[in-house]
């Protein structure tokens, strides 16, 4: 599920009360035992714990820290060519929709460029598709990131986002893979 929009085309994210730039990286996340603080009752709308078999699942951090700006579970999937978004969500601190706030412009956009990257590793041109939490964001990645619709009576707001628009992402965000994983 996708709960976001991008909210701005940046390379790096921007805080929004003092203007600084700030650099950021990807760290994978395997342990259980880290993911289990990231749930639905501390305003992370699911229980990332429980995404960590099946998925690969990334944080985007600020740059030399573990302060997670946002997180996101995929999987590449061979017989779609393309990776499966299972979940993104920006941080409580960064989601206007669900707390009213937001300290940085330019998480959502990250997390997708991270699911865009994944899609290149695996050989899938950078193609990614998901489903969105609501009618309006599903309405916005279709109107503004030409996301094809994938129709279906059982996944309503599916979409897929092909090889150019997924280039246009990759092009704009700027992060470093941090080498160990948590």
């Amino acid at each position: 599920m996708i709960c976001f929009t991008i909210d701005g085309l940046t390379p790096c994210l921007k805080n929004l009360e003092s203007g600084e730039i700030v650099e950021t990286e990807v760290i994978r996340i395997k342990r259980k035992s880290f993911l289990s603080k990231f749930n639905s009752k501390t305003g992370w709308v699911v229980d990332w714990k429980d995404l960590v078999d099946e998925n690969e699942v990334y944080a985007l951090v600020i740059k030399g820290s573990v302060d997670v700006q946002g997180l996101i579970a995929l999987r590449g999937e061979s017989q779609s060519q393309a990776v499966y978004i299972q979940w993104a969500v920006v941080s409580p601190e960064n989601n206007i929709w669900m707390y009213g706030n937001k300290k940085y412009l330019g998480v959502g956009g990250h997390l997708f460029a991270i699911a865009v990257a994944k899609s290149m590793q695996f050989g899938y041109n950078g193609v990614v598709y998901g489903d969105a939490s609501d009618d309006d964001i599903y309405k916005y990645y279709v109107d503004e990131f030409c996301a094809t619709p994938i129709y279906s009576h059982v996944f309503p707001r599916r979409f897929i986002i092909f090889d150019d628009a997924a280039k246009r992402l990759s092009e704009v965000y700027h992060f470093d893979w941090r080498e160990f994983e948590m």
